[in-house]
């Protein structure tokens, strides 16, 4: 009789107290349904999110006011001087004080348009912001259009730009 070897003679039939799939695949399965439970869950919270970061919050505090906002260049089309410190403020003392006493703030800036004649101009400028009741919107707004009309007219410039916007005021 020929001698008997040591190595033993294992078969490969699959384990029958393990029901399903193999090993390796059933972690990919868990991953799979861990990551479907997870976007199921998170992006309804995820979207709540942004769409709250776009929309401020409704807090109707305060009475219905308009903001006008001018701004002033400081440099003449026509070549002259530009338009100084000193000079912009006589110009609100006299201009803009008497026609809103209740207030208003100055802002100082830089800016750039296109000039009548095509040409990018880069320039010193002002802001003026006015802000006042809508109920008197209506009477404001000749004032404001006497504001830009006057600044054009003395220091020759093409125009004077306004932005107008609905807004609560509290004070």
């Amino acid at each position: 009789m020929p001698p008997k070897s040591n190595t033993s003679n294992t078969s490969t039939v699959p384990n029958a107290s393990r029901p399903g799939p193999a090993p390796k695949r059933r972690t990919w399965l868990a991953v799979g349904a861990v990551s479907a439970a997870v976007l199921t869950v998170g992006a309804p919270a995820a979207y709540a999110t942004l769409d709250s970061e776009q929309r401020p919050a409704q807090t109707r505090r305060g009475e219905a006011y308009v903001e006008t906002r001018l701004f002033f260049g400081t440099e003449r089309p026509d070549g002259g001087p530009e338009v100084t410190d000193r000079q912009f403020m006589a110009f609100i003392d006299r201009e803009v004080t008497p026609a809103f006493p209740a207030g208003l703030t100055i802002q100082e800036g830089r800016g750039q348009w296109r000039d009548s004649n095509g040409v990018i101009e880069r320039e010193r400028s002002y802001e003026l912001v006015l802000l006042y009741p809508a109920s008197e919107a209506r009477a404001h707004d000749s004032r404001i259009e006497r504001i830009r009309d006057a600044y054009i007219r003395a220091n020759a410039q093409d125009s004077v730009a306004r932005l107008d916007e609905r807004t609560l005021a509290d004070f």
